[in-house]
């Protein structure tokens, strides 16, 4: 939760729809996911129970990621506006983060994680100066 929560304060403070509990819960839910065959010991007889989790997270929260793009836009009817692309990309990757800190490398996620604010942040801050 830690991970996905450092990625979803950024998000919160910039007033996302996906925020600090959005993350947090996703990344809690993939680590879950993760730990659940690691800890029924499937992981003796081979990968392959870990392999098709981590498959699945990384396909089932694109559904959360669609949701957060695809908005329809209140003043024309019929008109569909592309946002929250960066904000499913955080969603994608909080859930990276989880299922890295599941498997137990917990290392790699907070590496990840301030990876991720410096992207949020910094990157963020040279694309606007860019603009100018």
């Amino acid at each position: 939760m830690f991970v996905g929560g450092i990625i979803g304060w950024e998000r919160q403070l910039r007033h996302k729809p996906a925020g600090l509990r959005t993350h947090m819960l996703v990344s809690m839910g993939s680590a879950l996911f993760v730990l659940i065959p690691l800890s029924m010991g499937q992981h003796e007889n081979g990968r392959d129970s870990v392999e098709r989790v981590i498959q699945g997270i990384a396909a089932g929260i694109g559904f959360l990621g669609g949701g957060e793009i695809l908005r329809q836009n209140q003043q024309e009817i019929g008109k569909v506006e592309v946002h929250g692309l960066t904000s499913a990309a955080a969603i994608w990757v909080s859930a990276a983060l989880g299922t890295a800190a599941g498997c137990g490398l917990w290392q790699l996620a907070l590496i990840g994680a301030f990876m991720s604010l410096f992207v949020l942040k910094i990157i963020k801050e040279l694309e606007r100066h860019s603009r100018k």
